[in-house]
């Protein structure tokens, strides 16, 4: 069973202006001369963390972390304005040619995974291919699942404490019920709302109960972009409804990639992986039987390491900047 990679800390950071009043957090970790691979972060909202660097061999790999439009330590703090996907995939491009990388290597979990198929689908030449992990497709259904009716009959306690805050005669739109609170001017009800959403995500990321995970997602500051970005995103069909991916899979079709699902992932059924397989035959699937949705999981971390390792070895005649 392969491991994460020692921890390391990074070499460069930037400060990236895209469309104000937006500001990106951009790192830059491993070997600035090495192979180039963007991490997408998921959420939307969730921000990248130290363990992000530690899925790449840093003597092969150029690891660009990107924090997302309001997520992190990019600013402002979970700010909706301007949040959209169109933006994040331009936002890509921007930190592309400011780093003056000509292609890299895209890897995404979850919403990462969906972000990274947006912008592929939109700029397929600049992408050396792409590990998924996680397939979130981010259509209507996807994001009912969790969030109105599926999902709530695997962890009925869990989703007691989901629907708290929600009064019964709204619960039969609970997204929309959520956004109201979520931007709403009262800010205790702002904060209550956006832990119930944010720990019932993390209460079901992992196969096992795993306290570090819930954590992560209780903490407020984490908790509060997590919440009113992914509701801001799924209030609006993650801006995708007019150009659903399944249907833009003839884009990013000739690309390499990975995928990388659970079995029993209940916050991205694995049903969306198979459903993208179909669509991309270029694409490599593996299904880890021991796992849920986070990429924490033991499995999920063994298959994300050997499929980077992998792209490593294929890819190591182009370090050095030859070719890439």
């Amino acid at each position: 069973m392969r491991e994460l990679y020692p921890a390391i800390e990074p070499l460069v950071t930037h400060s990236i202006p895209v469309d104000a009043p937006h500001v990106l957090h951009v790192e830059e970790c491993g070997r600035l001369k090495g192979i180039p691979v963007v991490f997408l972060h998921g959420g939307p909202g969730a921000g990248c963390t130290p363990t992000h660097r530690r899925f790449f061999d840093p003597d092969h790999y150029r690891v660009i972390l990107i924090d997302q439009r309001g997520a992190g330590r990019s600013s402002p703090h979970a700010h909706l304005e301007g949040n959209t996907t169109e933006a994040l995939v331009a936002d890509l491009e921007q930190v592309r040619e400011h780093l003056k990388i000509e292609r890299w290597l895209v890897f995404g979990g979850s919403w990462g995974a969906t972000l990274a198929l947006a912008y592929a689908a939109a700029h397929p030449e600049r992408v050396l291919g792409m590990i998924l992990r996680g397939i979130f497709l981010c259509r209507d259904e996807d994001v009912a699942w969790f969030y109105q009716a599926g999902a709530h009959r695997l962890f009925p306690d869990y989703w007691v404490d989901y629907l708290a805050p929600i009064p019964e005669d709204e619960r039969g739109d609970l997204v929309a019920a959520y956004h109201r609170r979520l931007t709403g001017a009262d800010e205790l009800a702002r904060m209550q709302a956006a832990k119930a959403w944010s720990i019932w995500e993390g209460r079901t990321a992992t196969l096992l109960p795993d306290a570090a995970t819930v954590d992560f997602f209780g903490d407020p500051r984490h908790a509060l972009a997590i919440a009113r970005i992914e509701n801001h995103y799924f209030t609006h069909g993650a801006f995708l409804r007019d150009a659903p991916l399944l249907a833009q899979a003839a884009n990013f079709a000739a690309i390499e990639g990975e995928i990388i699902h659970g079995r029993y992932d209940v916050v991205c059924p694995i049903d969306q992986a198979f459903a993208l397989a179909e669509a991309w035959p270029r694409a490599q699937m593996t299904v880890v039987e021991q796992a849920g949705h986070a990429a924490s999981e033991p499995g999920i971390v063994d298959a994300l390491i050997r499929a980077t390792d992998r792209f490593a070895e294929r890819w190591a005649q182009y370090e050095n900047g030859r070719g890439i």
